[in-house]
């Protein structure tokens, strides 16, 4: 399974097939939950304790740590998995760093072919960690069934929470490290900021104090987790939130195609020629591009778009 990942990270024609496979094998996961928040906030310790919640639930555990890409090597910088060793060795636990490396289209199209890959191994409960709270990461806890929004006290974090956007792909909030001044402050905040949320549905995501050194309050982020996803069972909204990813990734692939197409472009005369009549001011760049999307359809022998 770790050689398949790592294909998968490699991106090209085999990760390509191994895509193909995973897909083709139509297994479905029983939950995936992203975590996600701010570097330092306690990620991966509450992920741990998840880890042994879920175990003890009877559930196999598959679990993506998503970490940046060394500028060196291009590898992942292995801590998250370090904290982690609780559950390394366990059999029916499976716990992988992902780098973005060298994959096409990086870690938005590299994830959920990843979770798919668990998945088909038998690992049907799928932790996804991201080390921050970027658009890459905002992403990639999008292919969650649930999102847990990790922050620690102090009015920061709630508002880099709403400028990241991830208000608005909580599910559930954990206020970490809730020992420390501050918690119950960054809880009403929380929760104001919520009652505020016009568009939010049925689901009120909740606000669960946790202690991750210690394991306090990890049995309600559990209980927490457990409910949204009975919530979306009974609402069909399971149903609709996998749809929507499919579709979503089904986008995201089409565009990584077009982005690499035009790349390709950029080296040919076509483009240069083009290039060289905006840069003379001779025509406008969305005259240009209309120009080249015209010759590459007219290149088509298949006459289509």
């Amino acid at each position: 399974m770790g050689r398949l990942l790592s294909l998968l990270e490699r991106g090209g024609d085999a990760a390509r097939a191994v895509g193909r496979l995973t897909f083709a094998a139509g297994s479905r996961p029983d939950q995936v939950v992203g975590i996600t928040g701010a570097p330092g906030a306690g990620k991966s310790t509450l992920t741990d304790h998840l880890i042994r919640e879920a175990r003890a639930d009877g559930r196999r555990v598959g679990v993506l740590a998503v970490d940046p890409s060394s500028p060196f090597s291009g590898g992942a910088i292995l801590g998250d998995r370090i904290r982690m060793q609780n559950h390394a060795l366990e059999e029916d636990v499976f716990i992988r760093s992902m780098a973005t490396r060298g994959h096409q289209g990086g870690l938005a199209l590299a994830t959920p072919e990843a979770i798919r890959v668990l998945v088909a191994a038998g690992l049907a409960f799928v932790l996804v960690e991201t080390v921050g709270v970027g658009q890459v990461e905002v992403e990639v806890a999008g292919e969650a069934d649930t999102t847990v929004v990790v922050v620690n006290p102090g009015w920061g974090d709630a508002v880099q929470a709403s400028k990241a956007g991830l208000l608005e792909v909580a599910d559930v909030f954990a206020v970490n490290k809730a020992d420390r001044p501050g918690a119950a402050e960054t809880e009403r905040d929380l929760e104001g900021m919520l009652d505020m949320n016009m568009s939010m549905g049925d689901w009120r995501p909740p606000v669960v104090l946790t202690t991750a050194s210690t394991g306090e309050g990890v049995d309600r982020l559990w209980s927490a987790v457990v409910a949204h996803h009975q919530y979306l069972q009974s609402s069909g909204e399971l149903a609709k939130r996998r749809e929507r990813r499919l579709v979503v990734e089904l986008q995201k692939v089409l565009t990584w195609r077009l982005e690499r197409d035009v790349k390709a472009m950029r080296g040919g005369a076509p483009f240069q020629e083009v290039a060289a009549e905006v840069v003379a001011l001779l025509i406008d760049p969305y005259q240009g591009a209309d120009r080249l999307v015209r010759m590459t359809r007219d290149e088509d022998p298949t006459g289509g778009p």
